[in-house]
C-alpha cells in the first residue's frame, strides 16, 4: 500500500517547488530585437553615458544665463543646432536656436523654451530670467558608463529591450529556452475535430497548457493523450524524462483505480508532494523521474480545466521562471474591495474567480466549480482567500490579476 503523503499549504507547496527548480546552465546569444520574453543569463553593463553629452530637453534657445539676467534680453542668434548635430562655442551676447535632444554648445549654461522668446530675424528677445542648468539634461543623468543596467535573471520586456538598445547592445546572452514535456491521461479524452462518443470529452487542457507554456517561451514536447494503463503511463514518463527540463501532466492524479500517475512516478523515480490545501486543485504532484545521468522534475496537474489553469499559474509558472534564473517569481497582488458575500469559511486556501466592476470593486463569478472554464474568461483574476475566512461586502481582499499571472 502506498504511503500517504502529507497535505501542504499553498506557501509550503510554492517553496518546495521553487527549491526543486534547478536553474538551466546553458545560454545563447540572440539579437536584441528577438529577446522579448527571454531571461538574461549574464548581467549587462553600459559602456557609454546616457545621455552621452549635456543636451536640451526643450525646443528653444541655448543661452548664457548671465546674458539674460534682465528678463528681456535681446541676443543675436548666432547658430542653429538640430538634434544629431554639434554646435560651436557660444559667444557672450549670443544665443543658439536649439531643438530637443541636441547637445548644449560649449559656453551655454541654460535653455529657454521657445514659448518665452520672441524671434525677429537674426535676433531673439528672451522674456525670462533662466537659472543655470534650466532645461538641460546632463551627461550620464540616466545611465553611467560602467554601471549594470540589467542584472542576470531579468526577464526581458519591451522596456528592458529598449534600454539595452539605448546603450548600443545589438545582442544579449539569454538562458536557453526551457524544454517541457506534456501529456494527458484519460480514456475519456478525444481531440477537437473527432466525434464525441458517449462518455467522452474534448481535451481542452492540451490547448490550455500549450498556450500557457508558449507564454513563458518554452519549447514543448507534446506526447498527446496516453492510454489509461500503468504500463503506458510509465513508458511515456520515461521517454519524456529524456531531453526535457520538466514534465507536466494533466489528469490521473486522483486516487482512483484508473489514476496511474502516482504509481508510475513512484516506479520511475520519487514523489515528493501529492496534496495541497487549496481549492480548486487539491491534487498537485511534485516528483522526479530517474534518467541516465540525473533526474527530470515532474509536476502532475489535475484534469479539471480550472484546476489545471489555476495550479499552473500559481505553481508551474514560478517553477519555470526559476528554471531560467528568475528570482522574483511572485505576481503583483492588489488590495481591493469585495462587492459580494462569501459565507463559506472553507478549510483550504481558495482562489476565487472575480471581475473588476465599474465602481472599482470586485464581483464574483456565480459558479466557482473547478470544471467551469467560462469563469476564467469572465474573470479578471483570482481572489486569494485564506482558509477559514468569510467575505462580506466592503471587505478588503487580495487580488491577483490574470495579466500579472499569465505572462
Amino acid at each position: 500500500m502506498t504511503e500517504e503523503k502529507p497535505i501542504f499549504s499553498a506557501q509550503q507547496a510554492h517553496d518546495l517547488l521553487l527549491a526543486a527548480a534547478l536553474p538551466i546552465a546553458e545560454s545563447e546569444n540572440v539579437p536584441t530585437q528577438e529577446g522579448n520574453g527571454r531571461v538574461l543569463a549574464v548581467a549587462q553593463v553600459s559602456l557609454i553615458d546616457v545621455p552621452e553629452a549635456d543636451n536640451t530637453s526643450m525646443d528653444g534657445y541655448a543661452v548664457r544665463a548671465a546674458d539674460c539676467a534682465s528678463g528681456n534680453a535681446t541676443l543675436t542668434v548666432a547658430q542653429r543646432i538640430p538634434a544629431g548635430h554639434v554646435g560651436q562655442p557660444l559667444q557672450p551676447g549670443t544665443a543658439a536656436r536649439i531643438f530637443t535632444g541636441a547637445p548644449i554648445p560649449p559656453g551655454a549654461d541654460a535653455v529657454v523654451m521657445q514659448e518665452l522668446c520672441e524671434a525677429d530675424g537674426d535676433w531673439v528677445t528672451v522674456n525670462h530670467t533662466p537659472a543655470p542648468g534650466e532645461w538641460i539634461r546632463r551627461a550620464g543623468e540616466d545611465i553611467r558608463n560602467g554601471s549594470v543596467i540589467l542584472p542576470a535573471g531579468t526577464r526581458l520586456r519591451a522596456q528592458e529591450l529598449g534600454l539595452a538598445a539605448s546603450v548600443g547592445l545589438a545582442a544579449l546572452p539569454v538562458v536557453r529556452r526551457p524544454r517541457v514535456a506534456i501529456f494527458f491521461t484519460g480514456d475519456e479524452l478525444v481531440m477537437p475535430g473527432e466525434p464525441l462518443r458517449p462518455g467522452t470529452i474534448y481535451n481542452s487542457n492540451r490547448y490550455l497548457l500549450r498556450a500557457l507554456l508558449e507564454n513563458l517561451g518554452c519549447t514543448i514536447g507534446d506526447y498527446g493523450i496516453v492510454p489509461d494503463t500503468l504500463d503506458a503511463t510509465r513508458r511515456t514518463i520515461s521517454k519524456a524524462a529524456l531531453g526535457h527540463d520538466l514534465i507536466v501532466t494533466s489528469g490521473g492524479v486522483s486516487v482512483g483505480e484508473e489514476d496511474h500517475i502516482r504509481p508510475a512516478v513512484e516506479a520511475q523515480g520519487r514523489l515528493n508532494m501529492w496534496n495541497i490545501a487549496i481549492k480548486p486543485g487539491k491534487p498537485l504532484a511534485l516528483g522526479e523521474i530517474d534518467r541516465a545521468g540525473g533526474t527530470t522534475p515532474f509536476i502532475g496537474l489535475p484534469g479539471n480545466p480550472v484546476s489545471t489553469f489555476i495550479l499552473f499559474l500559481l505553481f508551474v509558472k514560478p517553477f519555470i521562471l526559476r528554471l531560467q534564473g528568475v528570482q522574483n517569481t511572485a505576481p503583483q497582488a492588489y488590495s481591493m474591495r469585495a462587492d459580494f458575500s462569501w459565507a463559506k469559511a472553507g478549510p483550504r486556501n481558495e482562489f476565487l474567480r472575480a471581475r473588476i466592476n465599474p465602481s472599482g470593486g470586485l464581483d464574483l463569478f456565480a459558479n466557482q466549480s473547478s470544471g467551469v472554464l467560462t469563469s476564467a474568461i469572465w474573470g479578471d483574476g483570482l481572489i486569494d482567500n485564506p482558509p477559514g475566512r468569510t467575505i462580506a461586502p466592503g471587505d478588503t481582499v487580495r487580488f491577483l490579476p490574470f495579466n500579472e499571472l499569465l505572462h
